[in-house]
């Protein structure tokens, strides 16, 4: 035990010892008492010693602020015990009380309360505490049980912060020591796990968006976005804009809402594809910071029991806001952030699995170097979501149980048990998807044996009989994560597998060929949700293996392939279309200058030049002149005859 919390229990201050046995002390009394013996009170309120009933002396007056809670827990069958704390509050009390309180010494429930006054002060002290930690709920450090284990998609929130894995890097000191006097001027009283709010921000204030509780059954709750009419209009300016193909419209609408989550988004990538990575980086805080102060009270990023339908457009932009965070952090060099990011996407809905995160995780996991956590979710999901059937946990976690192997702080028999876990996985891998070994080697820049390049197993024929969807999905895995296999020692260890593999092969062994019939059954198409997860990485190898039905589609940034099935809870507006006016003259103006609108049709708000009608006509009539100024007719040059009237023989 501390010696502060001694002195405190012996009711001592540093500094403030007692100037006399009877010096500053003061006596607590019941109602009762005070009203009976108040006229015998002393100077100050002292009671004369050993004179009627016993009170409690303090020599703080600040000590009775506490007193009051320590006698409740001393209590002995319901009735409290007869000394009434001067052998544990007062300072020095335990000894006057023997020398000048003969009440006390001869008291006999003193012992039976289990305070000795002679031998034991130390115990008593520590038998005080036991009793005011029982009573006030706290808990003795220890083991947490065997059933308290977190799910398995449950998200930490210090590794939601990217400062957390910077500062195991480069230390606290390199990566808060710019940002500690910023945040002594921070006028952004909400607390925010997502993101930081900076100072340059524009003003929070509430833009329209709320979120509310749909149901809550089978320990799960379902929640969902919501737009007021305020946002409502916002969204239609912003889809107005959008149309228009102009980003100078976004950042008009932005000027007036700069919460509106879409608008943000849409500018992100803008800025992305015009390499400005940080202002990019910063407007998807930004929408993050929006979408999290209007959370509801219920909804916990951490637990993975909150859901949100992706069927509903509110709901996707927090979904792709946290998508494109993911990207930047694993860009920056925090895949363990990274990965916490795509354990809160695939919470949110881990059964359809909107974004497909599923072909994510395992990357992010060998990143971060969180093998244990890989091989965890391969184990409680293989059951019900095959996971050996996607190429990238086919590969990433027998790699996982290989990297275990190789660490040198664990036990022999694990290490052991580690190897000989990853040689089986890696085996059955090549032999469900052997065209994935000849790009992967190509990939690390190995030149395969000819016992390997030319047999019929592993060579150019595996790769073009696989069907579409199967390559698609192996691009997608090589050309994310083929740097990881690049080490010497993974490579040695791979070519062992893939003899045996092929001596497997050469001895007709029945898996094979049953691997064969699988792979032409389940990899007849893949799902929308895989296309739009294509779409969002940017993967060249994968973007050129979609098909054509996906490729001819337009893919706007802010809802890459919304579902078919999508839930509005709003409508958009109808608007007049150009092309139901037959003014040929106006078509043509409105080719020139879409803002173009003659007299009767209405200019929607939010796009450059609102709601004044006549700027698109002095606009285009402005162009016509800069038109027609810039036009040259240059005379063409006849060529001069010797003989104008034609005269001359015609030879």
């Amino acid at each position: 035990m501390s010696r502060r919390a001694l002195r405190r229990l012996r009711g001592e201050q540093r500094g403030q010892e007692p100037l006399g046995p009877d010096a500053l002390q003061f006596v607590l009394l019941d109602d009762d008492d005070a009203e009976e013996e108040g006229p015998k009170q002393g100077l100050g309120g002292r009671r004369p010693g050993g004179a009627g009933k016993e009170g409690v002396r303090v020599n703080n007056r600040f000590e009775l602020i506490n007193i009051e809670d320590l006698e409740d827990d001393l209590v002995v069958n319901g009735e409290k015990s007869d000394c009434t704390l001067p052998d544990s509050v007062s300072s020095g009390n335990k000894g006057r009380a023997q020398r000048g309180n003969p009440e006390t010494k001869q008291d006999g429930d003193v012992a039976k309360a289990g305070f000795p006054e002679q031998e034991n002060g130390l115990e008593d002290i520590d038998r005080i505490l036991e009793r005011i930690e029982d009573s006030s709920g706290v808990s003795h450090p220890g083991p947490p049980p065997l059933n308290s284990r977190k799910h398995v998609l449950y998200v930490e929130h210090r590794h939601l912060n990217p400062d957390t894995e910077l500062k195991r890097y480069f230390g606290a000191r390199a990566v808060l020591g710019e940002q500690r006097p910023r945040q002594r001027q921070r006028v952004y009283p909400k607390c925010t796990w997502l993101t930081t709010p900076k100072s340059t921000w524009p003003r929070y204030s509430k833009p329209g968006l709320s979120m509310r509780l749909l149901e809550s059954k089978k320990g799960l709750s379902f929640f969902a976005f919501e737009h007021n009419e305020e946002y409502q209009q916002a969204q239609h300016k912003f889809l107005v804009a959008v149309e228009s193909m102009e980003p100078n419209n976004i950042v008009v609408l932005l000027q007036t809402s700069p919460y509106h989550v879409d608008s943000l988004l849409q500018l992100s990538d803008a800025c992305r594809f015009q390499e400005d990575q940080e202002m990019a980086r910063d407007l998807i805080e930004r929408a993050l910071y929006s979408m999290e102060c209007a959370f509801h009270p219920l909804f916990n990023l951490t637990s993975g029991t909150c859901r949100l339908d992706y069927r509903r457009p509110e709901n996707r932009s927090f979904y792709l806001a946290l998508y494109k965070q993911m990207s930047f952090l694993e860009k920056r060099g925090c895949p363990r952030t990274a990965l916490e990011y795509c354990k809160l996407i695939l919470s949110l809905e881990p059964d359809e699995d909107p974004l497909c995160m599923l072909l994510l995780v395992d990357h992010l996991a060998l990143r971060a170097r969180n093998y244990e956590y890989l091989i965890r979710l391969f184990q409680e999901w293989e059951a019900h979501r095959n996971l050996s059937q996607l190429p990238n946990f086919a590969f990433s976690v027998p790699l996982a149980y290989f990297l275990m192997s190789q660490q040198t702080d664990l036990p022999e028999h694990e290490l052991a048990s580690a190897r000989q876990q990853a040689s089986l996985l890696i085996q059955q891998a090549l032999t469900m998807f052997p065209g994935a070994l000849m790009p992967l080697l190509e990939y690390c820049s190995v030149r395969p044996d000819a016992t390997v390049s030319d047999h019929r197993f592993f060579g150019p024929d595996a790769e073009i009989s696989q069907p579409p969807a199967l390559s698609q999905l192996v691009s997608l895995y090589l050309g994310r994560s083929h740097f990881l296999w690049k080490e010497p020692a993974i490579m040695s260890w791979l070519e062992e597998n893939v003899r045996e593999v092929l001596q497997a092969v050469d001895a007709g062994d029945p898996a094979v060929e049953a691997c064969e019939n699988r792979r032409k059954v389940l990899y007849q198409r893949a799902p929308r949700n895989i296309h739009r997860h294509v779409i969002l990485s940017e993967i060249k190898e994968a973007v050129a293996a979609l098909p054509s039905d996906v490729t001819t589609q337009s893919v706007m940034g802010f809802d890459p392939l919304p579902p078919l099935d999508t839930i509005y809870s709003y409508v958009r507006p109808e608007r007049l279309s150009p092309v139901s006016h037959g003014n040929t003259i106006a078509l043509f103006f409105r080719s020139l200058l879409p803002n173009y609108t003659t007299e009767g049709e209405r200019l929607e708000e939010g796009v450059a030049g609102g709601p004044n009608r006549n700027q698109g006509l002095n606009r285009l009539m402005l162009a016509l002149r800069d038109m027609m100024a810039n036009f040259h007719f240059n005379d063409l040059e006849v060529p001069r005859e010797d003989n104008p009237e034609g005269e001359g023989d015609w030879d």
